[in-house]
């Protein structure tokens, strides 16, 4: 990492978020998942390798980045994939 570079702070625990991402495949909440992250990290300074990450699943998928959130806008439009949990269960928030 040069002079430059920064590190994200939640790097590690989105990095572990790639790996179940690569490990599960494509499903609606994954696809949110990657679109969430590449926001996050566009034209962020640092990060690289996990940036390269998310292209390489992208292109694991078939997708390019406009289809990806092409794709996501349509999940979003029925308003439910935040609240099932990755199973597909409705979740409940005790907090």
């Amino acid at each position: 990492m040069n002079s430059t570079e920064q590190r994200h702070p939640q790097e590690m625990r989105d990095r572990r978020i790639i790996m179940e991402l690569q490990s599960e495949g494509l499903t609606d909440y994954n696809l949110v998942e990657l679109a969430r992250l590449r926001i996050r990290y566009r034209n962020f300074p640092g990060a690289r390798q996990l940036q390269t990450e998310l292209d390489q699943l992208l292109n694991s998928w078939q997708l390019d980045e406009e289809s990806l959130f092409s794709l996501t806008r349509e999940i979003h439009a029925t308003g439910q994939i935040y609240r099932k949990g990755k199973n597909g269960e409705e979740a409940q928030d005790w907090s």
